[in-house]
């Protein structure tokens, strides 16, 4: 297990760095906020709040809140519009920093891949760097589920994504940022995961993980520091 020391050295070292979307680069939980513009904001955010805690799978998780938020191709689109996604503070500098270090960004997130793709262009992150649930409709609009094909649809969809990106980019260090269960299971393969608890404190990710932060100022100074 590495120490601390040696993990912000490989923060700073990093080929790749995947960031959790929700609670993490965006202060809210996209799901809770489409359940709330849909009418049923509480019975889902429970849902939520026992799938962070990985008491339930994630898939699980999804499958019951979706079949009771059942949103429309026009209701997450209103959403996006009337309730853009609010970007946690120090996220955008982090982002251009390490852009600026040649070092490549995705978005790794059990979000919506509509909403997240949205997130991406404020960050000039490209859409290719997004890895999300990608929701179904038919025709006329009504919910049809959603693509039960991509790995962030599962428990332990993370960590294939990262496996994916270390086997298609030759990726030697890449570092999981994010405030939740799935976040930290994706470490190993990656090889470095970094907590945070700047939107949301989830008690068991704080205690477990080696390295735990509230803000993004924090990665900012480790990259001057080099």
């Amino acid at each position: 297990m590495a120490s601390l020391m040696e993990m912000k050295e490989i923060f700073r070292s990093a080929d790749a760095v995947c960031f959790d979307v929700d609670s993490t680069v965006i202060r809210e939980e996209g799901i809770d906020e489409l359940a709330k513009f849909c009418g049923v904001g509480d019975a889902v955010a429970e849902m939520t709040r026992r799938a962070m805690g990985g008491t339930v799978t994630f898939k699980a998780a999804l499958t019951a809140r979706l079949g009771l938020i059942r949103p429309s191709y026009e209701q997450v689109q209103k959403l996006i519009s009337d309730n853009p996604p609010q970007l946690t503070p120090g996220i955008r500098e982090l982002v251009s920093r390490l852009h600026q270090r040649g070092v490549q960004v995705f978005l790794v997130s059990g979000g919506f891949q509509s909403i997240v793709e949205h997130v991406a262009l404020q960050l000039n992150i490209p859409t290719a760097n997004v890895f999300a649930n990608r929701l179904k409709f038919y025709f006329n609009g009504e919910y049809a589920g959603f693509d039960e094909t991509q790995p962030t649809a599962e428990s332990g969809g993370k960590g294939k994504v990262i496996t994916h990106l270390k086997e298609q980019f030759q990726f030697k260090k890449v570092v999981m940022i994010g405030d939740g269960a799935t976040d930290m299971e994706a470490c190993p393969p990656g090889d470095c995961f970094i907590g945070f608890g700047g939107n949301v404190i989830r008690k068991q990710v704080k205690e477990k993980a080696k390295w735990y932060i509230t803000h993004f100022d924090e990665l900012l100074k480790e990259l001057e520091e080099r």
